[in-house]
C-alpha cells in the first residue's frame, strides 16, 4: 500500500489531481485486539467515499472465512460491487512458466460475478462438531444478477483492444439449475452482440486452455466461484501472483467502488520488505480510470511496463533483488 500510494502522489503532481486519503487501520491486527475485522458501522463509515483502495487482508491465526465475511464480503454486497474485472497480461521482462509465450500473447481480463451464486452465503450446520455433522451450502443465481454480468462482459469486450471474444464458463452437466440458467442467459444475451464472438466452455476444460492456448482468450466471463480460481491461474500464467490486480465496481456509481490485489496477505513473508506491490500498483491504476482520469491510469501502468522490461529492478517473485520500496519508487521516478 505506501508503494502505491507514493505511485499515486506521483501521478497526481504531474496530472494536477489532488487525493484525499483516509486511512483505516481494519483487518488482522484489529481483529486481534477487537474481535471482529472491522468496527460495526464500518460500511456506513465508508460509503460517503468515491472509491475504497483495500490491501491485502489475512493472517494464518484467523480462518480465512472469517477475514472474507468480516470485511470483503460486506463491502461488497452492500455497494452493491457486481462486476470484478481480474487483467491477466504477460509483460515484456517477465517470463511465464508456459513455455514460449512472448511478452503480449496473453492479455485477457477474467469478469468475475461478484456478489451472488456460489459465495452467498446461505445454508448452515446441523449436529456441529459431532459424527453425524451435515453441512448444506445453496449456491443463489438470479436472472438479473447473470444477466448484467454476461452483459457486462460482453460490453468490455467492444471496448477492449482485443479479440473481441467473450468466453463463458460453465458447469451445466453438474449444476442442471444454477448453470442452466447461466447458458441460457449467455446465448439469448450474445445475440444481442453480432459484432463479438463467444464460446461456452466448461470450466475444467477452460482451466486446460488458460496453460495450452492462454493466448487464445479475451474476455472470459464466469460466476463468483469460477472466475475466481481462473483469474489466480490467470496470474501465474502470466508470470506471478503480484502483477495481478483487480477492482470491485458498483457500474451505476451509486456507491463508491473498491480496488485490490487479487493475491492475499503472504505472512510467510509479510514484514520482510521483499512483497511485489505491482499488483497493488495496478489496482491503484484501475482506480484513477474508473474515477475518470485516463490518461493517469495509462502513465500508471506504462510506468510499471517500463520497469519490468528494463529488469533492473525486479522483485523477488520475478527473479530480482529489489524490495518492496525500491520497486515502488522505481515506477514513482518514471512519473516523476
Amino acid at each position: 500500500m505506501p508503494a502505491a500510494l507514493k505511485v499515486l502522489d506521483a501521478v497526481a503532481r504531474r496530472h494536477d489531481i489532488t487525493w484525499k486519503y483516509t486511512n483505516f487501520d481494519w483487518g488482522s491486527d484489529y481483529y486481534f485486539e477487537h474481535g471482529r475485522m472491522m468496527p460495526a458501522g464500518g460500511v456506513d463509515q465508508l460509503r460517503p467515499f468515491d472509491a475504497i483502495l483495500l490491501g491485502a487482508v489475512g493472517h494464518p491465526d484467523i480462518p480465512d472465512h472469517t477475514t472474507l465475511n468480516g470485511l470483503l464480503l460486506p463491502i461488497r454486497r452492500a455497494f452493491q460491487q457486481w462486476a470484478c474485472e481480474r487483467p491477466a497480461k504477460l509483460y515484456e521482462g517477465v517470463r511465464s512458466p508456459l513455455a514460449g509465450k512472448a511478452p503480449g500473447s496473453i492479455d485477457l481480463v477474467v469478469v468475475r460475478e461478484n456478489t451472488e451464486g456460489e459465495y452467498s452465503q446461505i445454508g448452515g450446520f446441523l449436529y456441529q462438531h459431532t459424527s453425524d455433522e451435515i453441512a448444506i451450502q445453496t449456491s443463489v443465481f438470479t436472472r438479473l444478477g447473470v444477466e448484467r454480468i454476461i452483459r457486462y462482459a460482453f460490453d468490455l469486450a467492444r471496448r477492449r483492444n482485443g479479440k473481441k471474444l467473450v468466453t463463458s464458463i460453465t458447469k451445466s452437466n453438474a449444476q442442471g439449475f444454477t448453470l442452466v440458467l447461466w447458458d441460457r442467459t449467455f446465448a439469448e444475451v450474445a445475440r444481442e452482440y453480432p459484432d463479438i464472438r463467444s464460446e461456452s466452455l466448461l470450466v475444467d476444460a477452460a482451466a486446460m486452455n488458460f496453460v495450452r492456448r492462454p493466448e487464445s482468450f479475451d474476455v472470459v466471463v464466469g460466476s463468483n466461484l469460477f472466475a475466481d480460481i481462473l483469474s489466480d491461474l490467470g496470474a501465474i500464467i502470466t508470470g506471478s501472483m503480484g502483477l495481478a490486480p483487480s477492482n470491485n465496481l458498483n457500474p451505476s456509481r451509486e456507491f463508491p467502488s473498491m480496488f485490490e490485489p487479487v493475491h492475499g496477505s503472504a505472512p510467510d513473508i509479510a514484514g520482510k520488505g521483499i512483497v511485489n506491490p505491482i499488483a497493488m500498483i495496478l489496482s491503484a491504476s484501475m482506480m484513477v480510470e474508473f474515477l475518470g482520469l485516463p490518461a493517469a491510469a495509462r502513465e500508471v501502468e506504462r510506468a510499471v511496463a517500463e520497469v519490468l522490461a528494463e529488469g533492473k529492478t525486479l522483485p523477488a517473485d520475478l527473479g530480482g533483488k529489489a524490495s518492496t520500496s525500491t520497486v515502488g519508487d522505481a515506477i514513482a521516478a518514471r512519473l516523476s
